[in-house]
């Protein structure tokens, strides 16, 4: 049974469900039935037995006003998600307790061979239309989503020959603006239809400056995993569809995203002991800047009836390249190339695949729909040195083939059954390599191991009044252990790839059970999940080799959101996220010992206000209290701490002006990583004190 904390709220989180409210006119529009492309399906929201959240364009813009931080914008939507790290890296930043799959237009972003926790940052939001949850493990798109599905949906064409957009914003701290605080931000976009042919074309470019806490100090770079402070990022986005006829359409969608740091500051080791954050100064780092690198391309063909069938072919690419900070380590030191010797790691993955999707809809007098589809996946990934040229990971390549059938009847008008089944298959090839010097040079002979495995989910929906819904799911997920690692750390002679790596799955089994109530102005909706897994992916150093520990791991946690509809002018949304988990540490196949700050994320209650005075004026006011969570053994224990941010958009007689404050009473705290994740002293970072936005926009 789960254990609540009392919520006892500081009084500045309470104002916000207690504020007066003002009632202005506005036109309330009625939602119409939303479809998400993640499910293959094309299921409705609210109609789905695994829980899904459509974040829309306007609540992406709303968080837009305030922060730049992507993995702040999804901390704040989706209950779950853990803390941002506020850096370029999302290592340790979760979902439900396991690791997210980024999508892009259902075109995979992260990268199974050597995880480089880059994948969050590969589009800017300005390009993304909506994006799409998908809650618990799903093996939808393949492996990686053993926690759930982000599926950014770009921006499409809208009505019209023309339509442009220009964005500008500048963002600075609230308690000493300097000019190595200030951060820019500009944005352009056309988009139109004409005749057969729609066409969208975007860009953005911006220019971050250094971060600063509550006390007005420096927050500290992350000089190896990479940083969003005193960076700068460029985005160029293109999208080019032909309608064939009114039922088929082919569509060309590129996005390139490059995010580098200025490479001006390094840092200033705190203590972590003793509570000393880590801070930053004006220097000459080695090396080069860490950076991701990413274009993602896909060609869709869509026929809405062939043969009375919904039939979609994709063919993507991606191609990603991530830098990191380097140093004088033990494992880069060669004699061929001298003493000290500085170097730093980058990884190179690229992508090809295909999806086929098939639906046929309306059978058995509408009662059945059907869907089935094929996905094939190439992944070839290294990891190098990038000074040097060495290689540290060899060049790897991953072969997938998994075919699906889906299934979704309703043999009466209130109950809805789904069913699925996927069969993976999966092929691992690695040449015939040698390891660094650190390691003895070592001869590894490589080899092509090889996985099958069959995949299940089933659950249902029932309509219990007209305003009530129970559902319930089983799904399950897989993910890879991380091979690079394994095989870059061979240090002893006359191993054999196909010998000791073992490439099985780390399949997870997810339940969950809920309801939801709709009102005319108000909704509810309450679940427990649990998250099983036989086989964890611990590294364990065995006789000189890194071997991915199998370790069972149970997750289970309740996630609760509530909105209500004031008036026409003013609705207030709550939600509340409890997340625990344990691992067998002693390998009894009993869980034992609570999982860390890497992998939960400490309970959160969450409120947001959102109301339009006048027609000409709205405002968003939320925020978000994370509660004290106790770890054991030699783990740090959380210490709670709130955030509330606020932000308004006035229309003006041409374009729209916005306003945005994070971080609005200024919260003195360091981040939840820092504090349960890493006993490092170069990196205990504080979190971001007060900052302020001014943005301007013109639709024309």
């Amino acid at each position: 049974m789960h254990r609540f904390r009392h919520l006892g709220l500081p009084v500045s989180l309470l104002t916000l469900a207690l504020s007066p409210i003002v009632f202005a006119e506005a036109e309330n529009h009625e939602l119409e039935a939303v479809t998400v492309s993640a499910t293959r399906s094309n299921s409705e929201v609210g109609k789905t037995p695994q829980k899904i959240t459509v974040i829309s364009k306007q609540e992406i813009e709303q968080q837009l006003r305030m922060t730049s931080d992507q993995s702040q914008v999804l901390s704040n939507l989706i209950p779950s998600y853990t803390p941002s790290r506020q850096k370029l890296t999302n290592a340790g930043e979760t979902f439900r307790g396991r690791a997210p799959l980024f999508l892009i237009d259902g075109i995979p972003q992260s990268n199974p061979l050597r995880d480089g926790s880059r994948d969050g940052y590969t589009i800017d939001l300005s390009m993304v239309e909506r994006i799409e949850v998908i809650h618990g493990a799903s093996a939808e798109h393949g492996l990686g989503a053993t926690g759930g599905i982000i599926n950014f949906v770009t921006r499409r064409p809208e009505a019209g020959t023309v339509n442009q957009h220009l964005g500008v914003q500048a963002t600075a701290p609230t308690n000493d603006i300097k000019s190595d605080s200030l951060s820019y931000k500009v944005d352009y976009r056309v988009d139109g239809i004409a005749g057969n042919l729609d066409y969208l074309f975007g860009a953005s470019y911006v220019e971050r400056g250094m971060f600063y806490d509550a006390q007005g100090d420096y927050i500290g770079v992350d000089g190896t995993q990479g940083d969003i402070m005193d960076s700068q990022s460029g985005d160029v986005f293109f999208k080019l569809g032909y309608w064939l006829s009114d039922e088929q359409n082919i569509e060309l969608s590129v996005n390139h995203f490059r995010l580098e740091g200025n490479h001006d500051y390094v840092a200033v080791n705190g203590d972590w002991a003793n509570g000393i954050p880590t801070t930053a100064e004006e220097g000459d780092p080695d090396g080069d800047a860490p950076m991701n690198k990413v274009t993602t391309a896909g060609l869709t063909y869509t026929h809405s009836n062939l043969g009375g069938n919904h039939f979609t072919a994709q063919l993507y690419s991606q191609t990603f390249k991530g830098r990191y900070g380097g140093g004088i380590f033990g494992t880069f030191q060669d004699p061929a190339y001298g003493p000290d010797l500085y170097d730093q790691s980058q990884n190179e993955s690229d992508k090809i695949g295909s999806k086929l999707t098939l639906t046929r809809d309306g059978l058995l007098d509408n009662r059945l729909k059907l869907t089935t589809g094929l996905d094939v996946l190439q992944d070839e990934t290294t990891q190098v040195l990038a000074q040097t040229g060495r290689e540290w990971v060899p060049k790897t390549r991953f072969r997938n083939l998994a075919p699906f059938l889906q299934a979704e009847a309703s043999p009466i008008d209130q109950l809805i059954l789904q069913a699925g089944v996927r069969y993976e298959y999966a092929e691992l090839n690695v040449d015939d390599f040698t390891t660094l010097a650190s390691y003895g040079s070592q001869q590894v002979k490589g080899g092509n191991p090889d996985f099958e495995e069959t995949l299940f989910n089933y659950g249902l929906v029932f309509q219990a009044t007209e305003n009530t819904q129970l559902f319930a799911n089983y799904s399950e997920g897989f993910g890879m252990p991380d091979v690079g690692r394994v095989l870059r750390g061979i240090n002893v002679p006359n191993q054999n790839v196909e010998d000791f790596l073992d490439l099985q799955p780390i399949l997870t089994d997810n339940t969950e059970i809920g309801i939801r109530i709709n009102g005319e102005r108000s909704h509810f909706q309450i679940s427990h999940f649990s998250s099983d897994s036989d086989l964890g992916q611990r590294l364990e150093n065995n006789g000189g080799i890194f071997e991915v520990k199998r370790e069972r791991t149970e997750i289970q946690g309740i996630e609760a959101e509530a909105g209500w509809q004031i008036s026409s002018a003013h609705d207030l949304n709550a939600s509340y996220a409890h997340t625990s988990g344990k691992y067998d540490s002693d390998e009894d196949n009993k869980v034992d010992t609570r999982l860390d700050g890497n992998n939960i994320a400490p309970d959160s209650f969450r409120l947001r206000w959102l109301a339009q005075w006048t027609s000409k004026l709205n405002t968003q006011l939320q925020g978000t209290h994370y509660f004290n969570k106790d770890f054991e053994g030699d783990t740090n224990d959380f210490v709670a701490y709130q955030l509330v941010d606020l932000s308004l958009g006035y229309d003006l007689p041409k374009g729209e002006l916005t306003a945005g404050v994070e971080n609005l009473f200024n919260e003195d705290y360091f981040t939840y990583y820092a504090q349960t994740a890493t006993t490092l002293d170069e990196r205990n970072f504080k979190g971001r004190g007060r900052t302020f936005t001014l943005g301007y926009n013109l639709d024309f």
